[in-house]
Order: C-alpha cells, then structure tokens, then sequence
C-alpha cells in the first residue's frame, strides 16, 4: 500500500475509536442554532454524519478519478497501438520503396552493362576485320614481293640480269 492510503485508513480508524469510546457522549442532545432557529439534536452525531458524508465523497471522488485514468490509459493504449501500427506500416513501405528502387537501378545498370557489351563486342568485331584486312593485305604484299624476287631469280639463273644496278654517288 502507498503511504497515502495507509495514513488515511490510520486516520479513520482512530475517528471510529474515538467515536466508539465516546458514544455516549456524541449521543447527549445539545442546542444547535441552524440560522432561522434552534434545534435539540446529539452534536456528535450530526459531526460524525459529516465526517462520515465527506469521507463518502471523496471515496467517490477518488472512484471518479481512478475511472478517468484508467479509460485515459486505455484510449492512449489504443492509439500508441494505432500509431505503432502505422509507423510499422510506413517502415515496410519504405522497405518496399527502397527495394524498388534498388531493383530499378540494378535493371538499368543491367541494361548500361548490356548496351556497354554488345558497343565493346561490336568495336572488338571491327577491328578484328580491320586486323584480318590488313594482315591479307601485308600477305598480299609479301607474296608479290616474294615472286618478284623469285622470278629475278630465275631471270639471273638463265643469264638475264634485270636487276637494276644501284649506283650511289
């Protein structure tokens, strides 16, 4: 139990003592003026009414205010539930935007790294025809070079020298 509540059970059970060692006493009629007149009526009666009507009141006060939190706790529950919800919700839509995105630009990276493949494949292609026609070329080149070395040879095996003389001066 709060201190509270313990300090406040204490206090009524010491008016209940005293009431209770005391009945005589709070029995015995007295004069009591109301404003308009006067009344024969027990004083400590009418006292222990009053305490025992304000104790009533505040017991419902508190009953009151108990209720009040309690129904405040649970309609803040519910909406720290819906809030949690909803911020869950929009986690996984952020998730789901991001894997989105993600998959998006590796498509597009994809389609980059194709395009990328089929320009390098291409370029590749033209030079090797480009390297194949110069290599024939260059064979070309050489074989006629070859047969006309070879038929000068065959020229100065047969006595006729065609090869034109250099002079250097």
């Amino acid at each position: 139990m709060r201190i509270r509540t313990l300090l406040l059970l204490l206090l009524l059970s010491a008016i209940v003592i005293f009431a209770a060692m005391n009945w005589s006493a709070f029995l015995s009629p007295t004069t009591l003026s109301i404003g308009v007149g006067t009344v024969q009526a027990p004083l400590g009666l009418i006292m222990l009414g009053v305490v025992a009507l304000v104790t009533l009141f505040f017991l419902v006060y508190v009953l009151y205010l108990q209720t009040a939190v309690l129904m405040d706790t649970r309609r803040h529950a519910k909406e720290l539930q819906a809030n949690r919800e909803l911020a869950d919700q929009a986690e996984a839509s952020r998730f789901t935007e991001l894997r989105n995105f993600i998959e998006s630009t590796m498509q597009e990276q994809a389609a980059r790294d194709a395009q990328f493949e089929s320009t390098l494949l291409a370029r590749i292609d033209q030079l090797d025809r480009d390297l194949r026609a110069i290599v024939e070329e260059s064979s070309n080149a050489l074989a006629a070079y070859i047969g006309e070395l070879e038929d000068r040879l065959d020229d100065n095996k047969h006595g006729q020298s065609q090869l034109p003389v250099r002079r250097d001066h």
